[in-house]
């Protein structure tokens, strides 16, 4: 069992008094492979899905087990580090339009290293963002990609990816005949 606990605790001030009681809380993220990360219920609760599938009933002494079955462990680990990251220093918001494609140019560099993974992880993190509804996250990853597609061409898009183009030349250039009007604009 993985063991954030010691790196979740809040800061003791008087502030906190009343929010240390929900935090020291812990509960049990079990992942697809049935690892288990206890973290206190603060840290969770970043997740609204978690949020919902808490038990207010539950003995504060037992840590209850939430199931995440869509969300594999290495994924869930890097999760709990963006939460951690977040609690600390929360990210500033992403502006829209993109002004970059280099996310050191977006959001603060610790969530550009944080992005900066294979793309089979960021998209991993985008699903495991999405169905944990953590919507920064889910923000963060987006914009990755987003970054990634800026700029491109289709063809470059193509690559980037590593997406087959089954349509036949006749057909791609039915299609950009079609749509002239999206280039132009």
């Amino acid at each position: 069992m993985a063991d954030f606990a010691a790196e979740d605790k809040p800061a003791a001030t008087p502030a906190a008094a009343g929010a240390e009681a929900s935090s020291s809380r812990m509960v049990n993220l079990v992942s697809q492979e049935g690892e288990a990360f206890n973290v206190t219920l603060a840290l969770a609760s970043m997740s609204d899905l978690v949020k919902t599938m808490v038990d207010e009933e539950q003995d504060e002494d037992e840590a209850q087990e939430i199931p995440l079955p869509n969300v594999k462990s290495a994924v869930l680990a890097k999760i709990l580090e963006f939460c951690r990251h977040m609690a600390e220093e929360p990210m500033q918001e992403v502006e829209k339009p993109l002004k970059s494609t280099n996310m050191h140019e977006i959001v603060q560099p610790w969530y550009a290293d944080y992005v900066d993974v294979e793309q089979d992880m960021l998209f991993e993190l985008i699903f495991a963002a999405n169905y944990m509804d953590i919507k920064p996250l889910l923000e963060l990853t987006c914009a990755t990609v987003a970054s990634m597609i800026k700029g491109k061409t289709p063809e470059e898009i193509r690559t980037t990816f590593n997406i087959v183009n089954d349509f036949s030349p006749e057909e791609e250039a039915q299609i950009r005949e079609e749509n002239k009007w999206c280039e132009e604009a």
